[in-house]
């Protein structure tokens, strides 16, 4: 029986949260800038906490937004509803204030009112598999491999630039970042490396071990399903070098050239409840407990796979970016994971390269940064000889596979098996302009892309649908995200005028629309969009055992949640693109990274659903993108 508790954390979990994605905001580029820190103890904390609270924005104001962002996604008989709802909301002395007083004394009482909260509805509360569902991915350019040992000098020379990235964290080197001129909050730095989800029965946690005395000295390295602990310092406490690296990752081949191994990492894919059964039973053997425990505590994974099957040039990065996500599936090298794990590198004998992590420490513009650092280290020429003093072998994880835990692992792969036919993805890269053509019309080219994508939905479907884009909140203490509600009045009265005939001002309208867009997104990052205002006085009523408030109990309410665009702009100095799943299962998940003559768009959808198609999508994208430069250049210069 679904009772209102149950199901507003079933929501929340589900269609409020799934991934809820990345994003370094709809900036202009340019306003990221880097301040490099001295090396002082405890700066990261003086920088911490000189940042803002985050605010709880005033109710009428959000009741308003709230309102205002229903109308284009229902119908007006709906929307007369909800209106009556709202008004009964935001008596005064009603419910809707004494929520709001309740998020007030917690926003005085804590570091930041919404981040416990948010990490547990969004992520550890969350029961369906991290793979797809949760986990992002990240491509690559791919690497040009000669033979085996290309493979391994390059995993050698990443690990390395893990490790270099990995001392500006311990030293607090770590250059801030800012946004508009404003620092950024860079916890989420230091909670990437040395860290990793636990399953639990009805809420997950995570252990951190890059805090403390014994810091993890460790990675774990994958190959063939088999784990390895690789110590990555030496006794002297420097890392190793990217020829000692590939050393020891010889040797790590060498010993795991056998493919019969049961895939253990494969339990990691599964259910979050049943992953949580297979992790205590798998726990009661001691070695296995020992294994797992080495595995959690590793700095990152490094998972070196077997090549991809061979595609055409056209759908090989559609392939990678499933590779990324969920490792193809239990006959190739999905368990070549542990996606538990903050982090995984993950490079193929065939060049396919790139990431996965787990979601609830960060989002994606920290693990991009990283990216672009290594990427950016494994160009650089190695400088000198390195000590050849010999290196321990490293150490083999053993497993004991019961009875019980083979049942385990056979069910976690036909669960694995039947989410990886169903993911439907699409990686394209547009060609014709990149960021340069918008910012040359003085437009914000995150909100060009943004109504690219309304325009491509209305076309397709018809009608506007809820969309969710991710705003950073990191000018704020502990900052996470919010959303851009990237469907307006603004961006409808666009979307509709475009294939009218008669409609002479389509320019100045979508001038106007991307004008609404970037003032939502000004809002957002500055902690006054409606979402996780919403979800806070939601939230704040099942702690205070009140029953739930009608206007959570709406259609509306519903239909403003279920994001069938799930969307983020995560831009990167490298040619990479991030990629996720949809969070709904009608919907399209799209992230995109705008670089000066192209944009990489990653689209996601499900096969089981027959109204959605990531090629369909990624076609009606691109014939927007153009018919909106069209208009443009047609157009003569508004004066918006």
């Amino acid at each position: 029986m679904e009772t209102p508790r149950s199901r507003s954390f079933a929501t929340l979990g589900g269609v409020l949260s799934r991934h809820l994605l990345c994003a370094l905001q709809a900036r202009p580029s340019g306003l990221l800038k880097q301040t490099a820190l001295n090396k002082i103890p405890g700066r990261f904390q003086l920088h911490q906490e000189a940042l803002p609270h985050l605010p709880v924005p005033p109710l009428q104001q959000t009741l308003d937004r709230y309102l205002l962002a229903l109308q284009p996604i229902i119908s007006p008989e709906e929307l007369s509803h909800t209106q009556e709802l709202v008004a009964e909301f935001r008596k005064p002395g009603g419910v809707g204030e004494r929520l709001q007083k309740g998020l007030e004394r917690r926003a005085r009482k804590t570091e930041n009112w919404l981040s416990d909260w948010w990490l547990k509805t969004a992520y550890l509360e969350y029961r369906l598999p991290v793979v797809v569902h949760s986990s992002p991915g990240v491509v690559l350019p791919k690497q040009d491999f000669l033979d085996r040992q290309g493979q391994l000098r390059f995993a050698a020379k990443l690990i390395e630039g893990i490790l270099d990235f990995k001392t500006m964290i311990d030293n607090e080197t770590l250059p801030v970042e800012y946004m508009g001129g404003k620092p950024l909050c860079m916890n989420q730095y230091y909670q990437i490396l040395s860290s990793c989800r636990i399953p639990g029965p009805k809420r997950d946690s995570i252990v951190n071990y890059a805090k403390g005395k014994k810091q993890s000295r460790h990675i774990t390295v994958v190959h063939n399903f088999q784990f390895f602990e690789l110590d990555v310092y030496n006794s002297d406490g420097s890392p190793l070098t990217a020829d000692q690296l590939f050393i020891q990752l010889e040797k790590i081949w060498n010993t795991s050239l056998q493919t019969n191994k049961e895939p253990i990492g494969i339990l990691t894919t599964n259910h979050r409840n049943s992953w949580a059964k297979a992790y205590n039973n798998l726990l009661k053997d001691k070695t296995n407990k020992e294994s797992v425990r080495v595995i959690e505590k590793s700095i990152c994974t490094v998972c070196l796979d077997a090549p991809m099957p061979r595609v055409s040039e056209d759908i090989y990065k559609s392939r990678v970016a499933a590779q990324m996500l969920h490792g193809g599936g239990s006959r190739l090298n999905s368990g070549n994971r542990w996606f538990d794990k903050t982090l995984q590198f993950i490079i193929a004998e065939d060049g396919s390269c790139g990431l996965v992590y787990e979601h609830a420490p960060s989002e994606g513009p920290p693990i991009v940064a990283l990216l672009d650092h290594i990427v950016e280290f494994t160009k650089k020429p190695e400088v000198g000889k390195s000590p050849t003093v010999p290196l321990p072998m490293p150490k083999k994880l053993r497993f004991n596979i019961t009875p019980e835990i083979k049942n385990d692992i056979e069910k976690a792969k036909q669960n694995l098996n039947i989410m990886v036919e169903d993911l439907d993805i699409k990686v394209t890269v547009f060609h014709q302009f990149g960021k340069g053509f918008p910012k040359s019309e003085k437009i914000s080219p995150d909100a060009f892309i943004q109504l690219a994508l309304q325009l491509a939905y209305y076309r397709m479907y018809g009608h506007a649908c809820a969309t969710y884009e991710s705003a950073s909140l990191r000018m704020f203490r502990l900052g996470r995200t919010d959303t851009i509600r990237s469907t307006s009045v603004d961006s409808l009265k666009f979307v509709q005028s475009m294939d009218s005939p008669d409609k002479s001002e389509k320019a100045d309208l979508l001038r106007k629309a991307t004008q609404a867009h970037r003032e939502y997104t000004d809002m957002a990052i500055r902690g006054n969009a409606i979402d996780r205002h919403l979800l806070g006085l939601k939230l704040q009523a099942i702690e205070d055992l009140v029953s739930m408030p009608e206007l959570f109990m709406d259609t509306a309410y519903a239909v403003a949640m279920h994001f069938n665009l799930s969307t983020s702009q995560v831009p990167a100095k490298t040619d990479c693109v991030m990629c996720f799943g949809p969070v709904v299962p009608d919907g399209y998940g799209v992230c995109y990274n705008p670089m000066e003559e192209h944009i990489n768009f990653a689209i996601s959808a499900f096969n089981s659903c027959a109204d959605t198609n990531a090629a369909r999508m990624a076609h009606y994208l691109e014939k927007a993108l153009l018919d909106m430069r069209i208009l443009l250049q047609a157009a003569p210069k508004s004066k918006l």
